[in-house]
């Protein structure tokens, strides 16, 4: 028996909340970014399965162990009038890379783009990994040279937001 003929590929539930923060952290340490983990299991969970729901994660399974995740979210293109989904954050575990796992992960995105009526599907990549790189043009994506993330956060977003220089608005 192969890998790939032992991997389920499924939607997060909510008693998966902690091994998927878990995987999170894994995908932080990968990108030696720990130091940016600010969050919490609990906030995830109430994001994922809340009242108000933010995001959708899939997990990947073998021989009952999560591997790999996919986490995302909807967006909408003007250009396309059409909502297209966010993939925040696609991890393998590295025992597990070069198995099939991470494209059975983004092919699964995908498909869930396509019976959505998405118009498209993005993510971003560090400029530094070269082999997701590499991994995301085999499967035809396209790395946009000529746009840029803009990002606001923590005091500089709540000092925007509580900006007098905004004009007046009623929006309720």
């Amino acid at each position: 028996m192969t890998l790939r003929s032992n991997l389920i590929v499924r939607f997060a539930e909510p008693a998966d909340y902690s091994v998927l923060f878990k995987l999170i952290q894994g995908l932080a340490d990968d990108e030696k970014l720990s130091h940016a983990i600010a969050g919490n299991a609990l906030t995830l969970k109430e994001h994922l399965f809340g009242s108000r729901r933010y995001v959708e994660a899939i997990l990947a399974e073998y021989a009952g162990q999560a591997v790999g995740y996919a986490l995302f979210f909807h967006n909408y293109s003007t250009f396309l009038t059409k909502p297209g989904i966010y993939l925040e954050d696609l991890f393998v575990l590295p025992e597990y890379r070069r198995q099939g796992i991470g494209k059975a992960l983004i092919t699964k995105v995908a498909q869930i783009a396509v019976e959505r009526d998405c118009g498209r599907l993005e993510w971003s990549v560090l400029d530094w990994n070269e082999s997701a790189q590499e991994f995301y043009r085999s499967m035809e994506a396209s790395i946009l040279d000529d746009w840029r993330i803009c990002r606001v956060t923590e005091d500089a977003l709540i000092k925007l937001g509580l900006s007098n220089s905004a004009p007046r608005t009623n929006v309720v």
